[in-house]
């Protein structure tokens, strides 16, 4: 699996995995997608293999209060790639990209439902900081995770 950061041309693929991992009321939209993927202030990662787009991320970063905190906005893999370990390698470049921009707190929002997700946030320092009811679509509550960042992540 080779990872590397987002290019515009990267775009048709990276919401065809978006298509697939969300039905139509739970995903983002085209233009919202486009400008996370694409805005200063964030990085989105890549995940491919033989050319063809695995997962992505994205992570944006604000300041807020004096000190920089980031924001994963969404880690995606495609349903047939799930299990080999991209989700967690993602995570771990987005969290060096946060580092890289300053950022000493990096906090998501997470499906309440989403199992899988969750495991990959815990076993990786994300501590539950809340709940909010109806957060998405449906009456969907989200759990909040936030985790403490190091000065930088080794080996991303």
């Amino acid at each position: 699996m080779h990872y590397r950061l987002y290019m515009p041309e990267d775009f048709a693929a990276l919401y065809a995995i978006e298509e697939a991992c969300f039905e139509p009321l739970l995903r983002f939209g085209r233009r919202y997608m486009r400008k996370l993927a694409e805005q200063a202030n964030a990085s989105t990662w890549i995940a491919e293999e033989d050319g063809k787009m695995a997962g992505f991320a994205i992570v944006e970063w604000a300041d807020e209060s004096s000190e920089t905190v980031a924001y994963i906005q969404t880690i995606e893999v495609a349903p047939e790639q799930r299990g080999q370990g991209i989700g967690r390698e993602l995570l771990g470049r987005i969290e060096g990209s946060a580092c890289e921009a300053g950022a000493k707190l990096i906090w998501l929002h997470v499906d309440a439902e989403n199992a899988a997700a969750i495991r990959l946030y815990e076993a990786h320092g994300y501590r539950n900081e809340g709940r909010e009811e109806n957060y998405y679509p449906e009456g969907r509550a989200a759990l909040i995770y936030a985790k403490p960042l190091p000065a930088e992540v080794a080996g991303f």
